[in-house]
């Protein structure tokens, strides 16, 4: 069986692209773009199809958009750890929790789910260069992915406001880095203009609807990894808000080709100073109002404006599901029980979706028996700059025995 056959539609006004044209929104009126697809060319599809396959992102080519095999550029992504989380359940006081561990992908982030299907797009069109605004995260996949294609990558950054630990990725996989004297959203804005002032500079930013038909595979893994038992809840940070409308459609498509039965309740968990749909999702308003200046510890969805806000809306309300916010003291708090409970370390953004859900069980929003599961979203030596400041540092000693007995007091 083979990739479905696809177009690209307007969320908005309903217009259809045809798949050879490069383009990120609607030319009439500049909404954002879907994938759609023919899902009788996959009727019948069974998922005993994937059973000799890796688990991984291609696992799943008949669900995804055709390409000539000689297109694909893989690292293998995808197939992280589903890790159930019994001491972190206890803590928080609810019975079946699970985290996936996004941090597991190749470049330490969920971000090369999307890139392999985004770059692999780029080399079929035969685009010269690829590019993208990033907080971090972003530019670091791109890079790596563009790097194996052969393709220049050219990022635009925040001046100051990129984790190190991201930053190098992208320094040594040898894109070319601009930082610009403004924040994301701004950056977001003036690559999109180069994007569509030049055809074969190719665009990667969530944007871009093919990045995030590779993200919506991390639905697939977890029904799989739990032998198509669908979890209550998937609980997410969100900053440009592609990845929990990404993922709550590859769990409607599963749902549609009757697959699975049910369909979880998608959380989105939002940082206190960049929570633009949190707070619309909150007081019932349709629209968001950005944030101007967004400021959180947890960069990675250290974004005023984002530009797949509909699109996120558009999965909370359709999955009868939730927004939250937290602070960035709850934030990295959880980091941190996280890390001393289960031994899994994950930059701040990624502990976003377990501070939420603290917060959510807390206000007795999530009933305690629940299947749960967490999206860690980042690996944390992609952040290690703000432990070190946050917690409690080594202590000196002399080299001797006493005066390590005497430290340890043992």
């Amino acid at each position: 069986m083979n990739n479905m056959k696809h177009h690209l539609e307007c969320m908005a006004c309903g217009a259809k692209y045809k798949p050879e044209e490069v383009l990120y929104v609607c030319r009439k009126c500049r909404g954002l773009l879907d994938v759609r697809y023919d899902y009788r060319e996959v009727s019948g599809l069974r998922s005993d199809v994937w059973a000799d396959r890796p688990l991984s992102v291609w696992r799943y080519r008949e669900l995804l958009p055709e390409f000539k095999p000689s297109s694909i550029v893989s690292f293998g992504e995808g197939g992280t750890g589903l890790h159930r989380c019994s001491r972190l359940a206890n803590s928080l006081g609810v019975r079946n929790l699970y985290l996936k561990n996004e941090g597991e992908n190749p470049t330490g982030s969920f971000k090369d789910r999307g890139m392999t299907v985004g770059v692999s797009k780029a080399v079929e069109l035969n685009a010269h260069m690829v590019a993208c605004a990033s907080t971090g995260n972003t530019s670091a996949s791109l890079a790596a992915y563009a790097a194996k294609a052969g393709l220049q990558c050219v990022i635009l950054i925040p001046s100051g406001e990129v984790a190190f630990g991201k930053l190098a990725q992208a320094v040594i996989c040898g894109a070319k880095i601009v930082q610009i004297r403004g924040n994301f959203d701004e950056a977001l804005k003036i690559v999109l203009q180069l994007s569509e002032l030049n055809s074969k500079l190719y665009l990667l930013n969530s944007v871009n609807p093919y990045r995030l038909e590779g993200q919506k595979t991390l639905g697939y893994e977890v029904c799989e990894q739990l032998n198509y038992r669908v979890p209550d809840r998937i609980v997410l940070p969100v900053g440009n808000a592609g990845n929990i409308s990404a993922i709550w459609k590859g769990f409607v498509e599963l749902h549609r080709l009757e697959l699975i039965r049910s369909l979880p309740r998608m959380v989105g968990v939002q940082a206190e100073g960049a929570a633009p749909i949190a707070r619309a999702f909150k007081s019932g308003r349709s629209e968001i109002e950005p944030v101007v200046n967004p400021k959180t510890a947890a960069t990675a969805i250290r974004i005023g404006s984002p530009i797949n806000w509909r699109k996120a809306l558009t999965a909370v309300v359709e999955s009868e599901g939730l927004m939250e916010i937290v602070s960035d003291e709850e934030i990295l708090q959880a980091q941190k029980l996280l890390a001393s409970l289960e031994g899994l370390f994950v930059e701040p953004a990624s502990a976003s979706s377990i501070a939420g859900l603290r917060k959510l069980v807390e206000g007795g929003f999530v009933d305690r028996d629940e299947e749960i599961v967490c999206v860690a979203t980042g690996h944390g030596l992609k952040d290690p700059d703000i432990v070190m400041k946050v917690c409690e540092k080594p202590v000196e000693a002399d080299p001797n025995l006493e005066s390590i007995r005497n430290v340890l007091k043992i």
